[in-house]
């Protein structure tokens, strides 16, 4: 947090904290809610995107997260939280100068090593590392999948194509499903989008997991960079990962409108 904020923090303490007004876009985007109903009321408010340099860079500084998952700006001595559109981060992918894969997040940030993967029947890939979730952007999520690597050494991409996740992972007594029921679509098709490389809406999500790695790590022979992917419903990406995506307010907690620097 910047010292600024900390003072703050020490004269003012007990600002009650303003929800609904700031959200995080599935791409790493910044909105802002003037109505402050980002969540919560009969509809979710749209925003609209901040494209200030120096409020972004703000915003970036001083985003956190609290003892119960919820993300949230703190905003001098008010915490503005956050609905997240997808996860705490969004993350991109980055060549090194060296020609190495890595992944940053919409803060600029260096992200990993990953600790965990998921991917959803929507065809989201979801990430765990000390930083928090992460969810890949959509513009990059087909680099990061041709990008992983089985500890066979054989492509993640391949055990999507032919609709299994490996003998290993499918559930006790589910017969794996096959190409045609899979709902993967493979090169070539015309499937776009996040589904272009999700698995089948009915699938069952696996009980078991499957070590993966991104291929273009230096260190993809360093099993601290070796990490399992599994199959997990959408509906339990917020309780698995460890975040909250509509933070709820306090009983009684009164609507609060955000402080100038917002």
């Amino acid at each position: 947090m910047d010292a600024q904020v900390l003072a703050a923090l020490a004269r003012w303490p007990n600002v009650p904290a303003a929800y609904g007004w700031l959200s995080l876009s599935r791409r790493g985007h910044w909105l802002l809610h003037p109505h402050g109903q980002a969540w919560g009321g009969a509809t979710d408010e749209p925003g609209e995107a901040i494209s200030n340099a120096q409020i972004i860079a703000f915003i970036q500084r001083n985003y956190l997260a609290d003892a119960h998952g919820g993300w949230f700006f703190q905003n001098g001595p008010q915490r503005v939280y956050v609905r997240l559109d997808g996860a705490p981060w969004v993350l991109t992918t980055h060549i090194s100068p060296h020609g190495q894969l890595q992944l940053r997040t919409h803060t600029g940030e260096p992200y990993g090593p990953v600790t965990h993967w998921w991917l959803d029947s929507d065809g989201n890939l979801y990430t765990q590392a000390a930083q928090g979730a992460g969810l890949i952007s959509d513009r990059d999520l087909a680099q990061v999948i041709d990008a992983l690597v089985c500890e066979d050494g054989t492509p993640l991409i391949r055990h999507l194509e032919d609709g299994s996740l490996g003998p290993d992972t499918a559930p006790h007594g589910a017969a794996k499903p096959d190409t045609a029921e899979s709902g993967v679509a493979t090169h070539g098709t015309t499937k776009s989008g996040p589904t272009a490389y999700g698995v089948s809406p009915h699938a069952r999500p696996a009980t078991h997991s499957i070590a993966v790695t991104l291929s273009s790590d230096p260190a993809a022979s360093d099993p601290d960079v070796t990490a399992p992917l599994a199959l997990i419903e959408p509906g339990r990406i917020e309780a698995a990962l460890g975040f909250v995506r509509r933070p709820p307010a306090a009983p009684g907690t009164p609507a609060r409108t955000p402080e100038k620097s917002v």
